[in-house]
């Protein structure tokens, strides 16, 4: 396998730093890291980007989640290993990631039961975070962009204390 061209973001000036910051900025609304994490993965997972796929499944496993919940991510719905906020927070990423599925995208069922989790600033934040992993993946997945050991080490990097 072969990317068709370098990243996009890391061609064009500036674009990695905006698509980094507004992933970060989803972080500042006390939505757990895990739970941040698994709506990367689960957006990554149907967009079918390896990279992030990949990338968020290694923060998962570094944030000390269990097997289990990390592979069961994709069958959330069936699995027992997800908290009732969680699963808010998967839904909410599914159905803001297939906007086109349906003729009502984000139907009132699936936003109140975030809502019964989330405070406003945090809904705003999922909203957020959704809205980056689905760039990223946009980018990565026009572009057939391969993960590999280069994931590892950003992993490994973006772990390190500051």
């Amino acid at each position: 396998m072969k990317a068709r061209i370098q990243n996009p973001a890391l061609i064009v000036p500036g674009a990695l730093e905006a698509l980094q910051k507004l992933g970060a900025s989803a972080a500042t609304a006390g939505i757990p890291e895990t739970t941040l994490h698994m709506v990367h993965l689960r957006a990554s997972q149907i967009n079918g980007c390896s990279v992030c796929v990949d990338i968020h499944s290694r923060e998962l496993e570094h944030a000390g989640e269990s097997s289990e919940r990390i592979h069961t991510v994709a069958a959330w719905r069936e699995a027992p290993y997800f908290s009732d906020a969680e699963r808010a927070a998967l839904a909410l990423t599914e159905a803001a990631t297939r906007l086109a599925d349906r003729p009502d995208p984000v139907p009132d069922e699936v936003w109140d039961e975030a809502a019964c989790h989330y405070s406003e600033p945090q809904l705003a934040a999922l909203a957020v975070a959704i809205a980056a992993i689905n760039a990223f993946n946009r980018l990565n997945a026009t572009t057939r962009q391969i993960t590999g050991e280069w994931v590892a080490q950003i992993v490994q990097r973006a772990a390190q204390p500051a």
